[in-house]
């Protein structure tokens, strides 16, 4: 396999894990937390952070690295349109999600100081689980954003 399928490779699957694992640890996180048992919303978060860290944090990495050597071969300068945008949404996507990753280990040690002492997610809990919601959907959006650029990659006026 020559390089340049291999980079385009790992980018293409980044990309998936990127997503893939950012949707399915926040569908997890939501419905969990919704649904207030406080013993399951301490198991569910203690994966959604292993998670992050396994996979979001990893490919958050490659994404940018793959994806400006793959510019790189193929003589694309940064400031085509689609990737101009592609990048500034990845910045916000990344920008809310940094403190997104802080607040999950927040709610996870929330929800096992509540598990421990037998009473209910505190007020502190849904304080976070707030802020959690308020980044996680831009974040959300830029990244559907980011996909349909990466495939229709739009030209202007055309």
């Amino acid at each position: 396999m020559n390089d340049y399928l291999l980079v385009k490779t790992l980018h293409i699957l980044s990309a998936t894990f990127l997503f893939g694992t950012g949707v399915g640890t926040a569908f997890y996180l939501l419905v969990t937390t919704l649904g207030r048992d406080v013993r399951v919303v301490a198991s569910v978060t203690r994966w959604v952070v292993v998670a992050d860290w396994l996979f979001t944090a990893t490919t958050a990495v490659l994404q940018p690295v793959t994806g400006a050597w793959l510019a790189h071969r193929v003589g694309m300068p940064f400031s085509v349109g689609w990737l101009k945008w592609s990048i500034g949404l990845y910045a916000v996507a990344i920008a809310c999600w940094l403190p997104v990753v802080w607040l999950q280990m927040r709610l996870r040690d929330l929800a096992r100081e509540a598990l421990r002492a037998g009473t209910p997610l505190p007020p502190a809990y849904w304080r976070a689980f707030k802020a959690w919601v308020v980044l996680g959907v831009p974040a959300l959006f830029a990244f559907l954003a980011i996909f349909w650029l990466m495939v229709a990659k739009p030209v202007a006026g055309g």
